[in-house]
């Protein structure tokens, strides 16, 4: 059920990983009424972020009063715990399984520079992208496709359909 690789890595089987994040998520609808997500996190700090520089200007704006201002406390949210766990996690699982290193994984065909910006350009792009969707491929993929929601699978396949044309023009850049 694990993969080890020669330099010493290891690696879940993709599949009992499945199984397992599927647990995590029906025990997250089961304990919190919701499911997984992680793009509220971000809009949180950002908000918190916001109220401590510009407490005025979070109270005029109709986006941010919904998060943060006078009686809020986003920084109290559960999803910004749930973020802070799963990079805790990241980087224990990468201590343990020797996998924890500094380096920038590319085709000898690019530079590690035109790498980041392609990832730095496609991190914020889907950021966006979660933006207007309201939510992340967690929240509105893995968590609607959990209840059944027709969203949830329109959002599985917007996203994986993307992925697979911009993929295919960007190949060169890997291949």
């Amino acid at each position: 059920m694990k993969t080890i690789k020669k330099d010493g890595s290891f690696y879940l089987n993709p599949y009992l990983g499945g199984v397992i994040l599927g647990t995590v998520l029906l025990l997250s609808f089961y304990i919190s009424g919701r499911g997984l997500g992680a793009s509220g996190a971000v809009k949180n700090t950002v908000a918190a972020t916001v109220n401590d520089i510009a407490p005025q200007h979070v109270q005029q704006s109709a986006y941010y009063s919904q998060f943060a201002g006078v009686d809020k406390k986003p920084l109290s949210n559960w999803l910004i715990y749930e973020v802070l766990g799963v990079l805790a996690g990241a980087f224990i699982s990468g201590i343990i399984f020797n996998r924890l290193k500094l380096k920038v994984e590319h085709s000898p065909k690019i530079t590690s520079r035109r790498r980041l910006l392609f990832t730095l350009a496609g991190g914020l792009i889907f950021g966006f992208g979660a933006q207007l969707a309201r939510g992340c491929t967690s929240g509105a993929a893995l968590s609607g496709m959990a209840v059944l929601s027709l969203g949830g699978y329109i959002t599985m396949v917007a996203i994986f359909g993307t992925a697979f044309v911009v993929a295919w023009v960007l190949r060169k850049n890997w291949i």
